[in-house]
């Protein structure tokens, strides 16, 4: 009875380790994967792109105040006005 046993107990064994996913299971997963890693790596370059928009918007304000800043001394140094 044990010998039965254990080989029936072999037999569901082997037969849950034989019903894995299909083929077409794996390829679903696969897909899945690479779909995520595309989404991933889309978030990346909208942030990269976000990121250089704000660097270059930050770059004219600076620039911009840097020019301003230039005039007024300009303009001290002549003895006139300051900037408007």
């Amino acid at each position: 009875m044990k010998k039965v046993l254990s080989l029936m107990l072999l037999a569901g064994m082997l037969s849950f380790y034989a019903c894995g996913p299909s083929a077409e299971e794996k390829e679903k997963a696969a897909q899945n994967t690479k779909d995520s890693i595309a989404s991933a790596a889309a978030a990346d370059a909208a942030k990269e792109t976000a990121k250089r928009i704000a660097d270059s918007a930050a770059k004219a304000q600076a620039d911009t105040a840097n020019a301003k800043a230039a005039r007024d001394s300009a303009a001290v140094k002549k003895g006139g006005k300051k900037g408007k």
